[in-house]
């Protein structure tokens, strides 16, 4: 069992969101992570979210795009998404703020550390839209920057799988789960857990990372918790 962590950033994948209609969000899986993070907003553990944009854009695979261009429509993908998403926290009784490191209008506010900062001592939830801000760089990257940045414990990873295997187990019935991995295994098998410019910020920062399925019972809480089944990553 793991210790209980204090200030976590839980990255959520836009296509887990979607649940079985694959794109856009599914309200009742929002709704069931809102009630977990106001367990542990509850509990005194300090929260940010990062979205991925996957169930709007996948610009990457476009041919006929630029790939700036794509990259832009990926950022503003996250920004839809935490939106949504936070406004479904707000139902559920938790006070948001939504940051963005390039002007909204007044629908997010600039990404400022102490901003977000102070969000998260005073009991909010900070999500953290428009990745870095900048094309070429995945969620995966502005997840590992912002968890840096803040200061977090750990970054809480879920994903529509329950960990990290050796191989694909949609394909090998017989893939095997790691309970622990060092982020340097993770790069020497060719995992493909996260890119290699989120793996080279993990390991240059020393940031634990902690792989588990979204749609098991209470994963979020029990991995905040430290009482998750999922994969640590380790540096």
């Amino acid at each position: 069992m793991m210790k209980k962590f204090n200030r976590v950033l839980l990255k959520l994948s836009g296509e887990a969101l979607a649940g079985d209609q694959k794109t856009g969000c599914n309200e009742d899986a929002c709704v069931r992570v809102a009630k977990q993070v106001k367990t542990l907003i509850e509990d005194g553990i300090e929260v940010s979210i990062v979205i991925g944009g996957g169930n709007f854009w996948r610009g990457r695979s476009s041919k006929t795009i630029d790939r700036t261009k794509a990259d832009q429509i990926g950022m503003l993908a996250t920004v839809m998404n935490c939106i949504y998403v936070s406004e479904v926290f707000r139902h559920v009784g938790i006070d948001t703020k939504v940051f963005t490191p390039f002007s909204c209008g007044s629908m997010t506010q600039l990404f400022s550390k102490d901003e977000v900062l102070d969000c998260m001592k005073n009991g909010k939830v900070a999500f953290l839209a428009g990745g870095t801000g900048h094309p070429y760089f995945s969620t995966d990257t502005a997840t590992v920057l912002r968890a840096v940045e803040l200061d977090c414990d750990i970054i809480l990873m879920a994903k529509a799988i329950d960990g990290i295997y050796d191989s694909d187990p949609k394909d090998n019935p017989n893939a095997i789960k790691y309970n622990e991995i060092s982020i340097g295994e993770v790069i020497d098998k060719k995992l493909g857990v996260i890119d290699m410019t989120a793996s080279v910020l993990l390991t240059e920062n020393k940031m634990p990372m902690l792989i588990f399925g979204l749609s098991e019972e209470e994963s979020i809480t029990k991995a905040a918790k430290g009482d998750s089944n999922g994969t640590i990553v380790t540096i």
